[in-house]
């Protein structure tokens, strides 16, 4: 049980980079939370998820068939960590740069807008490629084969949570959140990333095949 918590905690707080990353899958959600209230912003969603549960369930089977690698859970977790403080650092870059939020327009539905905008979004592919792959890795240690969908609920019900919020409030007051406080939300979520960057990054350290065996390894190759 202690386990469970621990691991739905992680899921959530890192979690929350992706979800609340601005971006045109967010600023089309805004669109449609103006015209449709929060069932746009669940549309969004549903497209969303038509796109990531089978990525997720087809990163869960590479990660089977590299677990009989020993070096694989050192490699993983320092990866990581490395798309962790990759993803913190664009986060902050961007939320800086950033003067106006903006809302873009779409000519399609919610739902082929939220495929559309998931499965061309590159920092989407990004983190579950190397954030993500960490927590499937962590999920199927755990729980087996039932991780993949215990780490799906963890992480899919903040889409839903988020997005459709942001559309009923876009729908009732034109507007999401201030700059400001927006701004303030994005650093505060982005220092937790930092965090957990070290931590996976411990975790890979301290694997029994360390980075150390695993350069050793890959020069005897050479």
């Amino acid at each position: 049980m202690l386990d469970f918590f621990s691991f739905g905690l992680s899921v959530i707080l890192i979690s929350a980079s992706g979800v609340m990353s601005p971006g045109p899958l967010f600023a089309s959600n805004v669109f449609y939370g103006i015209k449709e209230g929060m069932m746009g912003g669940i549309k969004v969603s549903i497209g969303h998820t038509i796109i990531e549960f089978p990525l997720v369930v087809m990163l869960a089977f590479g990660v089977l068939s590299f677990e009989s690698f020993p070096e694989f859970r050192a490699i993983i977790s320092i990866l990581g960590g490395i798309g962790l403080f990759a993803f913190a650092g664009f986060q902050i870059k961007n939320i800086l740069r950033q003067t106006k939020m903006t809302v873009t327009s779409s000519k399609h539905g919610a739902i082929i807008t939220g495929v559309f905008l998931t499965g061309l979004n590159p920092f989407f592919l990004i983190w579950w490629f190397t954030i993500g792959f960490k927590l499937i890795s962590d999920a199927l240690l755990l729980w087996s084969i039932w991780g993949i969908g215990i780490l799906f609920l963890l992480h899919i019900w903040m889409d839903f949570a988020w997005l459709g919020v942001v559309a009923f409030l876009a729908a009732k007051s034109k507007r999401i959140l201030s700059n400001n406080s927006y701004k303030f939300l994005t650093l505060a979520i982005s220092g937790i990333l930092v965090y957990f960057g070290f931590v996976f990054a411990y975790d890979g350290l301290s694997q029994p095949q360390s980075t150390i065996s695993i350069l050793s390894l890959q020069l005897s190759l050479n």
